[in-house]
């Protein structure tokens, strides 16, 4: 049977009749999905554009429409939120307390003073006009969340860039996969290359590609590996960068600072069983520098990391060679992501008792 696509979205050739695959524009990203087998993509992509829908309506931070906006720009220190925006300003806490800090929420201020106060697509590569005044983060531990109600000190702003990505593919991949009315097969969404998955992959694996820089002449062609299960997601250095006062800036903000990471890595790929545990996982390692080959060795994770010069290190049974399988993670190791207000959330119980892994 042919596999239907749904408006808006581009058929992706793959090379073979068993998976379909389609892409499109999202989130001032792309997003892929995956269905395997193939007639199950037209239902999958149904169900991926309600979830990134949702997403953006609570969690954008340049939709001056989104709740996320509406409360940054709000003077209550108190917020009624949604259950999905609760849900991700809880993992967002949630990573910061898992990193020790290393990724934060409250960095949002830095990012506006640094000149990321819009949509990247309206922010050009060339000069911009200079910088405004930026220092260490707010902190995490300011702000307080007891189920729906959020408290935020005045004038911090919230940016969940750290892990929002990540929630949105195990969200989408997990609705998708829900929605397909039969138990063989399964579900990959990529959104920018945070990628979950959901249920059984195809013979072999998932095939995905893992860049080392989003420069086509900046360094090696990556690696293609095998994801069978959990999560994978990839945070780069080499992508959305601008300049100000001269100087080169990226969106990867150190939050003890206030200003872009500045440690030896400009890729770092992480496998999790969540893709917002991943998420989170492999931004806090280009902000940790030096010390993350440690971090995320401690934590048990496979993870690529690639440096300015181009040296790849392998952590965690990361696979070598090209097509190897990358190793299972261990079970989340991010606290409170399965405590969030939502029932239908990744790695969440089913009706029928089945663990889907997201």
């Amino acid at each position: 049977m042919r596999a239907s696509v749904v408006t808006g979205w581009t058929p992706v050739s793959v090379g073979t009749a068993d998976v379909a695959v389609a892409e499109r524009a999202a989130l001032g990203t792309s997003v892929r999905v995956a269905a395997w087998p193939a007639e199950d993509l037209g239902s999958a992509l149904t169900a991926v554009d309600i979830e990134l829908a949702r997403l953006e309506e609570q969690a954008s931070r340049f939709r001056d429409d989104s709740e996320l906006a509406r409360i940054n720009r709000g003077r209550s220190s108190v917020h009624q939120l949604s259950r999905g925006l609760a849900e991700a300003i809880g993992v967002a806490l949630a990573a910061a307390r898992w990193t020790g800090g290393l990724v934060d929420p409250t960095v949002g201020g830095a990012l506006i003073a640094l000149g990321y106060d819009r949509d990247f697509a309206a922010i050009g590569p060339g000069p911009q006009g200079p910088a405004g005044e930026t220092g260490p983060a707010p902190g995490w531990r300011s702000v307080t969340l007891d189920g729906t109600t959020l408290g935020l000190p005045a004038g911090v702003r919230l940016d969940l860039g750290a892990t929002a990505k990540g929630l949105g593919s195990d969200r989408a991949a997990t609705a998708a996969f829900r929605g397909r009315g039969r138990g063989r097969g399964g579900i990959l969404v990529s959104l920018g290359g945070d990628i979950a998955v959901a249920g059984q992959p195809p013979f072999g694996g998932w095939p995905v590609a893992v860049a080392d820089s989003s420069d086509p002449g900046g360094g090696p062609p990556g690696q293609v590996v095998r994801l069978m299960a959990s999560a994978l997601a990839t945070s780069s250095v080499t992508c959305r960068r601008w300049q100000r006062d001269g100087r080169r800036l990226h969106h990867i903000i150190d939050p003890r600072t206030g200003w872009p990471a500045a440690g030896p890595w400009r890729t770092v790929s992480v496998a999790a069983a969540s893709c917002a545990e991943a998420n989170a996982a492999a931004t806090a390692a280009i902000v940790a520098g030096r010390d993350a080959e440690a971090w995320l060795a401690q934590a048990g994770l496979p993870a690529r990391l690639v440096a300015h010069d181009g040296t790849v290190r392998l952590l965690g049974g990361w696979p070598d060679s090209g097509h190897g399988r990358v190793p299972a993670p261990p079970p989340s190791l991010l606290p409170g992501l399965l405590a969030g207000p939502l029932d239908r959330r990744p790695g969440a119980w089913s009706e029928d008792g089945e663990r889907h892994h997201a």
